[in-house]
């Protein structure tokens, strides 16, 4: 059944994942590999009694021109040709044992890793993934774990299949003539010698190669996300030559890559040919002039033999290219399973309940100082503008706070901060009076949801979209949610109702109804904790109606962060938080800011005119 992912996925990224800093990455791959150790013995076992044909063959067809040259018995003709025919028969169920084991071992690494990848980046910060393009993820998820498993597939059969006939056939030609094995041990150094002057630059090139495909996917996937805009901009064209240039990159470093590929092969094809002829010639004259006691079904065995250990060796040397490319993609995976910008929860204590009380005490951030979610990036946060500044804040339950002020203001940084995405570089944050650095955020964020600007929605239906997360939720309270939303009476009108597909990021959905059933997906969670940011700015103004009634039933009770550019949508609030430059300039409800003339008076006018 393979290995409980779940554990082994833990395993691979707490245990693992050091096993990225400063090691070889065969020796990685080795400790990939470990738990299948015995399925990996049986496998070579299996091969090499299955393979042993290919280079037995030579040796039965030597024995049998012997036969027929020199008159021998053909009790010897009929016991060669039983031998190779048991040899053959054992070849089906054996094949099938040996992929079973080995191939399947890789399958299940491949699935390993690709799942410890996947929690690596559930784990890494929001400040991580803001810096790496979603779609250089996906390629190391996909491509780079595909990759290494050709690499580890190619690597078994061909490299398995060319040191089973090297082996087999020196050790026959050893025994048989041994005075012609030195010629033969020729291949060796020769091959080692093309290996050892290109590795290096394979390596390079590999690498590079690579990066160029990962900026490929990153530009392509933002040229798909900016298709609206390109479209209705009419520019088409520069969205095309800004993919150009990046394909014109991946194009020289492919073809680089490609002629450094063949001119190895080529160099490698004409020599180990110049050596078999010679080889061929000298064992013939060697045999002609009786210098060495060796049949003409020696001569036979020797130029077929020479022919095999040559093909042996070509296959050998093709698989450089490819273990260098799965060797690059081993490094590439490790780049996301080392990465040390993680959200560290382990060991802190979990959250059972919560009932709202937020508290900022002289909080600050800076992008350049703290990583994102408790790691450390070594840059100087001096130099950079703090985006919050000596906040200092008490929330009390059930409160609703409006979070007001020009871009840049640090407005959503704060939002950050609530939700945990961020970590104070400096002042602490206290929930219910403990202190958020202590806390198991996972846990935390079970009583909090979120209504972002633009509602995230995944392929699937209506009813998966809102109980996202959720198991055995009845079908009454799924109603319920998006009646309180004012989205069941479109739901309704659905041709599927809560089954109707919502396509891929709500693409069949108005704005203001994918805004809907988020709200919808807020509600069915009962949070504790609400984040509205910008709920409403993108809407016209009968969804706009819509979502701040069914937000008004969502806010009930709970404590509340909203931020907002219309002022007009945060009147209501208990009190609102004027920002500039990271700090707080005033605080108070709307009408007594509007008492004091003040900044937030300023605002409203500019808005009003």
């Amino acid at each position: 059944m393979g290995r409980d992912l779940s554990l082994f996925g833990g395993f691979v990224v707490g245990a693992l994942d050091h096993r990225y800093r400063g090691e070889h990455p065969v020796r990685t791959l080795a400790y990939l590999f470990k738990e299948d150790r015995l399925r990996l013995a049986v496998a070579v076992l299996a091969f090499l009694v299955k393979h042993s044909p290919v280079w037995i063959l030579p040796l039965i067809t030597a024995n049998i021109v012997n036969v027929v040259v020199y008159q021998r018995p053909l009790a010897q003709l009929w016991a060669n040709t039983a031998v190779l025919l048991a040899l053959l028969l054992l070849n089906y169920p054996l094949h099938l044992l040996y992929v079973r084991c080995l191939h399947g071992a890789i399958r299940r690494v491949g699935t390993d890793l690709r799942s410890a990848l996947c929690r690596r980046m559930q784990q890494l910060s929001i400040g991580y993934h803001s810096r790496v393009s979603a779609a250089v993820l996906q390629t190391k998820v996909i491509r780079d774990v595909e990759s290494i498993e050709q690499a580890a597939q190619q690597a078994s059969d061909m490299g398995l299949s060319a040191l089973t006939m090297l082996a087999g056939g020196l050790v026959v030609i050893a025994v048989q003539v041994p005075a012609a094995l030195p010629v033969f041990l020729l291949v060796v150094p020769a091959a080692a010698l093309l290996v050892m002057r290109l590795r290096t630059r394979l390596r390079e090139d590999n690498e590079s190669f690579r990066r160029e495909v990962e900026s490929l996917s990153a530009r392509v996937g933002e040229m798909t996300t900016l298709i609206p805009i390109t479209r209705a901009h009419g520019l088409e064209q520069d969205a095309l030559h800004r993919v150009d240039g990046t394909l014109t990159r991946v194009l020289r470093k492919g073809l680089r890559l490609d002629l450094l590929n063949g001119s190895f092969g080529a160099l490698a094809w004409i020599l180990l040919n110049a050596l078999g002829a010679a080889v061929l010639a000298g064992s013939a004259l060697v045999a002609y002039h009786r210098l060495i006691p060796i049949t003409a079904g020696d001569v036979f065995m020797l130029s077929t033999f020479f022919a095999t250990l040559t093909s042996a060796v070509t296959a050998l040397l093709s698989l450089t290219p490819v273990i260098s490319k799965g060797l690059a993609s081993v490094r590439s995976v490790g780049e996301v399973l080392q990465a040390p910008d993680l959200e560290h929860n382990s060991g802190k204590a979990a959250v059972d309940s919560v009932r709202g009380e937020v508290e900022f005490r002289d909080v600050g951030f800076a992008y350049g100082g703290r990583g994102g979610d408790g790691g450390t990036d070594g840059s100087a946060g001096a130099a950079e503008a703090p985006a919050v500044d000596g906040f200092t804040l008490k929330v009390a339950p059930g409160e609703t706070i409006a979070l007001v002020g020009p871009s840049g203001a640090g407005k959503s940084t704060v939002l950050s901060l609530v939700i945990g995405y961020l970590r104070p570089t400096s002042g602490r944050i206290l929930l219910d009076g403990r202190d958020m650095e202590e806390i198991d955020l996972r846990s935390y964020r079970r009583f909090l949801s979120v209504v972002p600007q633009e509602s995230i929605l995944f392929e699937g239906s209506i009813r998966e979209n809102v109980t996202y997360g959720l198991s055995g939720v009845c079908e009454e309270r799924v109603r319920q949610a998006l009646r309180d939303a004012n989205a069941l009476e479109f739901i309704d009108r659905l041709p599927g109702g809560l089954d109707t597909v919502v396509g891929e990021r709500g693409a069949r959905l108005s704005g203001g109804q994918k805004q809907r059933l988020a709200i919808a997906r807020a509600l069915i969670r009962d949070p504790r904790v609400l984040i509205l940011d910008e709920a409403t700015s993108a809407l016209d103004a009968r969804s706009e109606a819509l979502v701040q009634e069914a937000l008004a039933r969502l806010v009930a009770g709970r404590t509340v962060f909203v931020v907002a550019h219309r002022l007009s949508t945060v009147r209501g609030a208990d009190r609102i938080v004027v920002m500039r430059d990271g700090r707080i300039e005033e605080i108070g409800a709307h009408a007594e800011l509007m008492r004091l003339r003040g900044v937030y008076a300023g605002l409203q006018g500019a808005q009003l005119a």
